[in-house]
């Protein structure tokens, strides 16, 4: 699973790497997104990653604001996701849509790891408010945060994890676009069941290594594990030097795919996207539990 970060920032430590680095945006030039070496700490910068998709600027401009009320107001799994990112140096959620609520928590931006801040609406905005959730303890914790603070952009895509099935599913303006066998967390170590958001995306120094090529941290916790590799049990999903253990339940809690299928992701998928874990109606045949550390 992704190790943790403090509770406060929105920094995340990648699954199972102790301290995540973080994606650096360059709005106007492309994406950077630092290495990592199997302690978690960034190793020298890589350049550009290649035709990543800017989360600020997903299928064209930022949404105006009659494009985020009209997304706000539509239903269903198959709604675009309205994705505040920060433009301050810090925000602060409040318990209420105002002033004088008390603070929720506060988020640096750039976030501890130096990457961009951003949440994921869970409303429409409101007197000048958003309501996001946070990637806090505990898990689904919401707070609202100043529209001044941000600026809102549309994500038509959605993840969604099936944990009996092990099969995880992207959606592109409601349609399948990609389909792919996943492995998750064991009995002890559960992966966390829930509605998250990609939070950060970083690189394994070693893409030959148990994170894989790349890992997205989430905006959720180990249900279980309170702390893990020197942080606090951030789950997240990614690439796997064990292919053969995928359709399992091996890991700490994160959720792994092919190497092939996490680069694919992150060539494509931004900051701020929606992810759905649930279990169907199926019942896995039985859990096949490994003794690997990823």
């Amino acid at each position: 699973m992704v190790d943790g970060r403090r509770h406060e920032p929105a920094g995340i430590t990648g699954p199972l790497v102790g301290a995540v680095a973080a994606l650096l945006v360059a709005i106007a030039s492309g994406v950077v997104i630092p290495e990592l070496d199997e302690s978690g700490r960034p190793s020298p910068m890589a350049g550009p990653a290649g035709p990543m998709i800017d989360p600020i600027t997903i299928d064209g401009p930022l949404a105006g604001r009659e494009e985020i009320a009209r997304v706000a107001g539509v239903e269903g799994r198959t709604a675009p996701t309205i994705v505040a990112h920060a433009l301050t140096d810090g925000v602060v959620a409040r318990a209420a849509p105002t002033e004088q609520a008390g603070v929720v928590a506060e988020f640096a931006n750039p976030t501890d790891r130096g990457g961009p801040l951003v949440f994921r609406a869970v409303g429409p905005p409101l007197d000048g408010w958003l309501e996001v959730q946070l990637p806090v303890r505990p898990n689904g914790t919401t707070g609202w945060i100043p529209l001044g603070d941000v600026e809102m952009s549309v994500n038509p895509y959605r993840i969604e994890v099936d944990a009996d099935a092990h099969r995880l599913t992207i959606y592109h303006h409601g349609r399948v676009k990609l389909s792919t066998a996943v492995a998750i967390g064991t009995g002890d170590t559960p992966t966390p069941l829930g509605e998250f958001y990609l939070v950060e995306l970083v690189r394994p120094r070693d893409p030959n290594g148990i994170y894989g090529s790349y890992a997205y941290g989430l905006s959720g916790y180990s249900d279980t594990l309170q702390s893990f590799n020197g942080g606090n049990g951030v789950i997240g999903i990614h690439g796997t030097n064990r292919p053969d253990l995928l359709g399992q339940d091996v890991s700490h809690g994160c959720i792994r795919v092919a190497n092939p299928t996490i680069e694919g992701m992150a060539r494509f998928l931004p900051l701020g996207t929606p992810v759905s874990i649930e279990r169907s109606e199926r019942t896995a045949a039985g859990p096949a539990v490994g003794n690997d550390r990823a």
